[in-house]
């Protein structure tokens, strides 16, 4: 799988990391070349400086070609408009962002942007944990 990742925090490196280990063709964008330390220093990807968000951009990191793009900034706003460009503008064929705020989810999902949130996976969790006996 072809697969472009917005985003080097730790989410998006450790996914990185765990797709190019199984021999997946992956490219790692950020705005900060720092965040890319994150990387293993046996990463087989691509890491990119740009912002997701800018069309040439993900032309340079090939975003036409990818069978997947996951945006995970810290920011909603980017995650959701990367997103929406790598579907609508590029066609890729599976588009996953990462939502903070679990309101804004649902709206998301209306685009046609498959979403998740961490805040509401991990409350879940937590309650799951809370009331297990």
């Amino acid at each position: 799988m072809n697969v472009v990742i917005m985003g080097c925090g730790r989410v998006g490196a450790q996914l990185a990391s765990l797709l190019d280990a199984e021999g997946h063709k992956v490219t790692v964008l950020d705005i900060d070349s720092h965040s890319f330390r994150r990387l293993p220093g046996n990463f087989g990807g691509t890491a990119l400086v740009g912002d997701g968000t800018d069309e040439e951009v993900l032309r340079r990191a090939g975003v036409g070609e990818a069978d997947a793009f996951v945006a995970v900034t810290q920011g909603d706003n980017r995650n959701v408009m990367a997103a929406q460009i790598a579907k609508h503008i590029f066609n890729v064929p599976r588009v996953v962002c990462r939502i903070y705020d679990p309101l804004r989810k649902e709206i998301y999902e209306a685009l046609g942007i498959e979403a998740f949130s961490p805040t509401t996976i991990f409350a879940q969790l937590l309650k799951d944990v809370l009331l297990t006996t």
